[in-house]
C-alpha cells in the first residue's frame, strides 16, 4: 500500500503490500508473533473470509429458501459445497457489486490501486486501459471457474460432489508449484493429504462411480485452483488492490454473465418469480448480494496477502464450521459416524496447516 494514510482512510482494508511503509513490521504488517510466517493483516483476512462464507450460507439457507426461490437446491447445498450460484442471481450480485465499486470509487472513498482514493483518474473505466487486458486471464480463468463448479454439481450425488471438491487443495498446490514454483515442506503436504483421506472417509458410502460425473468436478476443480492462482499472481503483479481486481473483473465478466443468464432461461425464470416485486424479497435479496460482496472481497484479500493454497484451505475449514452450524440451526442431517469421522479428518488437517502457517514451519 501507498506510504500515506489515503488506503488507511478507506472503509476496508484494500490489499497487501510489503510492511515497508508502517515502521517495518509494526501494526498490522507484523508477524502474528515472533517466528510466526503469517502477518496480523493475513490472519484477518483468513477469519474474515470465513466468517462472511459462513454467514452468507446461513442467510441464504434462512431467508433466500423461505421464498421457494428458484435456485432453492443451488442455495442448499451451500451448507457443505463451494459458493455456487444459479445464473440469474451471479449476474444480479455481479452487477450490483459493480455499480457499489463505481460509486465507491466516483465518491474517492476507495481506490482501485494503492495510491490515495483522492488521486483523479484519467481514465474512462478508473483504471488504465493496459491493465484491464492485462487482468483478462483472471477474468477468463473466473467464467471457466464459474460454468465448471454450476455444471459439476449436475453431474454427482452431493455426498460424491463433497469428497471431490475437497480436492481442490492438491490441484491448488499443484498449480502454484507450475506457475509460481512455490514448493511446500512435508508438514504442509501431510495436511494436504490428511485432508483428502478425511473427505473420502466421508464420502464413503457413496463412491458410486460416474466418469463423466468425475471428469466434469475434477475440471471443476483445475478451474478453482487456476482461478486462485491467477487472483495470487495478478494481485501481485498488476498495481490493483482487490476493489481493482473485483472492479475489472465485473467489467469484463459481466456481459458473458448476462448472456449466460439469457440463454440458459434464468433471467426469464427470474422474471417470472412471484414474490421478485415483494419488498421483503428484494430486502433479502439486496442483503445476500452485499454479503456476497464481502465474500467476493474477502477471497481476493485473503489470496493476495496469503496464497491461493491457503484459500483452497480456508474454504475446506470454513465447511466444517457450516456443516456443524447448520446442521444446530436446520437439522435435516442424519448422522454418518463414517461422515462424521470424514469431517473430522479434514478439520484436523486443516488445522494441521493452520498451525504450520502461522508457525512458518
Amino acid at each position: 500500500m501507498a506510504k500515506g494514510g489515503g488506503e488507511r482512510g478507506a472503509l476496508l482494508p484494500v490489499s497487501a503490500d510489503d510492511g515497508k511503509g508502517n515502521g517495518g513490521g509494526v501494526g498490522d504488517d507484523a508477524a502474528l508473533f515472533k517466528g510466526s510466517a503469517m502477518t496480523r493483516r493475513g490472519a484477518v483476512a483468513a477469519l474474515s473470509y470465513m466468517s462472511c462464507s459462513v454467514l452468507l450460507v446461513m442467510f441464504n439457507k434462512a431467508a433466500l429458501s423461505s421464498y421457494n426461490f428458484p435456485c432453492a437446491n443451488v442455495i442448499t447445498l451451500l451448507q457443505v459445497l463451494e459458493n455456487l450460484w444459479c445464473a440469474s442471481f451471479l449476474c444480479f450480485s455481479m452487477v450490483c457489486s459493480t455499480c457499489l465499486l463505481y460509486v465507491l470509487r466516483r465518491l474517492k472513498i476507495i481506490s482501485f490501486t494503492n495510491s490515495d482514493p483522492s488521486v483523479p483518474s484519467d481514465s474512462l473505466f478508473f483504471v488504465p486501459f493496459r491493465i484491464l487486458l492485462r487482468t483478462t486471464p483472471l477474468s477468463l480463468a473466473y467464467l471457466l471457474y464459474m460454468l465448471a463448479s454450476m455444471e459439476s454439481v449436475r453431474g454427482v450425488n452431493v455426498p460424491m460432489y463433497t469428497t471431490l471438491r475437497r480436492t481442490t487443495v492438491v490441484f491448488t498446490m499443484t498449480m502454484e508449484y507450475f506457475l509460481a514454483k512455490q514448493k511446500h515442506t512435508p508438514p504442509i503436504i501431510g495436511s494436504v493429504a490428511l485432508i483428502v483421506f478425511g473427505a473420502f472417509v466421508a464420502g464413503a458410502r457413496d463412491l458410486s462411480f460416474d466418469a463423466r460425473g468425475y471428469a466434469i468436478v475434477f475440471v471443476a476443480n483445475i478451474t478453482t485452483a487456476v482461478y486462485l492462482a491467477t487472483i495470487n499472481r495478478i494481485g501481485k503483479s498488476s498495481g490493483l488492490n482487490s476493489f481493482g481486481l473485483m472492479w475489472c473483473n465485473g467489467l469484463v465478466c459481466g456481459p458473458s454473465v448476462l448472456f449466460l443468464t439469457y440463454i440458459q432461461g434464468d433471467l426469464r425464470r427470474a422474471m417470472e418469480f412471484p414474490y421478485l416485486y415483494s419488498p421483503g424479497f428484494q430486502a433479502v435479496l439486496l442483503f445476500s448480494c452485499a454479503l456476497a460482496f464481502l465474500l467476493n472481497y474477502t477471497i481476493f484479500w485473503n489470496t493476495i496477502l496469503n496464497s491461493a493454497l491457503t484459500q483452497s484451505m480456508c474454504g475446506n475449514l470454513k465447511d466444517f464450521f457450516t456443516v456443524g452450524i447448520g446442521w444446530v440451526l436446520f437439522g435435516g442431517l442424519p448422522f454418518d459416524l463414517l461422515n462424521v469421522i470424514g469431517q473430522g479428518l479434514g478439520f484436523l488437517g486443516s488445522g494441521l496447516y493452520a498451525y504450520c502457517k502461522i508457525k512458518g514451519k
